[in-house]
């Protein structure tokens, strides 16, 4: 009889789109130490889910996506019961949730302090992502989720800080310094480097949860509401035939494709494509190309492409605020020309 599980350690990792949550827990799990199996949960905001593709499975490492909303309204229901079958399955020494870059700490607080995991789990420092660049924008000061995942952090990681000026990342300390009560921490993690230590020698989380942002308070009743209703079943694409994903929530909108594995795309062709995409969208894509499987992000101007151990089919996704969007079938069109004859 395995004994009853008790007090496992779990850490939230927010942050707005595009703050490189993805890319620090990666930096966390290389400074893993050996004798903990971890287990990641990542939710996205869109519907297709391509951050997984950023981790690759291992003996001691077991990552679960929960794509299409979020955990902390949209999901919340999906999540509990897939903590309770991960955490009994797998039986993990550590956990780490990657929110939606829109989801509000508050909703996920509450579902990890709910029946049947309330007892199971132990919240350790909430760590929060900020780019200094961020706070350039204006409506990025005033955004209320976004204002409320730095204000219900224990620490914060700046990223990013290689491409900040020293000044922005100064006016980011000093506006982090005007929140009560103050961080526990205040850590600079170019590429998403952060000391394992923070993870290992953090405290519980004690901090009093707000009640939620209004807009994540209506998602979560309208999801409670409609729940029954949702078919879950995922569609396949056929070879030539990609999937379209599209939703909208929270003020912004998802815009996503999955290709079947034996698509291959030119590589020049289609980064040409995605790069006359407006500015302001956040473009993240795993695709099969000629030289390869590429991970393809783009995030607040910025552009990586790299390579990845996912094979398991190529998917595209694109977040923006309501209405900025380009024409779905237009660009659908245009990445069918990106495709390789066969």
């Amino acid at each position: 009889m395995p004994e009853p599980l008790s007090t496992i350690p779990v850490h939230l990792v927010t942050g707005f789109l595009g703050s490189g949550k993805s890319s620090l827990i990666r930096c966390l799990i290389e400074q893993k130490p050996a004798d903990e199996r971890w287990a990641v949960v990542i939710n996205e905001f869109g519907r297709v889910g391509i951050d997984q593709a950023m981790f690759t499975e291992r003996d001691d490492l077991v990552v679960m996506g929960l794509p299409g909303g979020c955990l902390c309204c949209q999901l919340a229901v999906v999540l509990q019961a897939s903590l309770v079958n991960l955490l009994h399955r797998h039986r993990p020494d550590r956990l780490i949730i990657e929110p939606s870059g829109l989801g509000h700490p508050a909703g996920l607080l509450d579902v990890l302090r709910g029946e049947g995991l309330a007892e199971a789990l132990a919240v350790r420092d909430v760590i929060a992502l900020l780019d200094p660049r961020r706070l350039d924008d204006p409506r990025a000061r005033e955004h209320e989720t976004f204002r409320d995942q730095l204000a219900m952090a224990d620490g914060v990681a700046l990223t990013m800080t290689d491409l900040a000026t020293p000044e922005q990342v100064q006016a980011a300390r000093d506006w982090l310094g005007a929140f009560w009560p103050q961080k526990r921490w205040v850590r600079e993690a170019p590429h998403g480097d952060l000391p394992i230590s923070l993870l290992l020698d953090s405290r519980l989380h004690v901090r009093a949860s707000s009640a939620g942002s209004s807009a994540h308070l209506v998602a979560r009743a309208a999801s409670a509401a409609t729940l029954e209703l949702d078919d879950v079943e995922i569609c396949e694409p056929e070879p030539g035939r990609p999937v379209r994903e599209e939703g909208a929530s929270l003020g912004h909108t998802t815009l996503g494709w999955r290709w079947h594995p034996d698509d291959v795309f030119d590589l020049d062709r289609l980064t040409v494509l995605l790069g006359d995409l407006p500015p302001g969208l956040r473009v993240k894509a795993v695709l099969r190309s000629a030289q390869g499987w590429k991970l393809y992000n783009r995030a607040e101007g910025t552009v990586s492409l790299t390579g990845t151990a996912w094979r398991r089919d190529s998917r595209l996704e694109l977040i923006g605020e309501a209405g900025s969007l380009p024409d779905a079938p237009a660009l659908e069109l245009g990445l069918t020309g990106c495709l390789v004859s066969r």
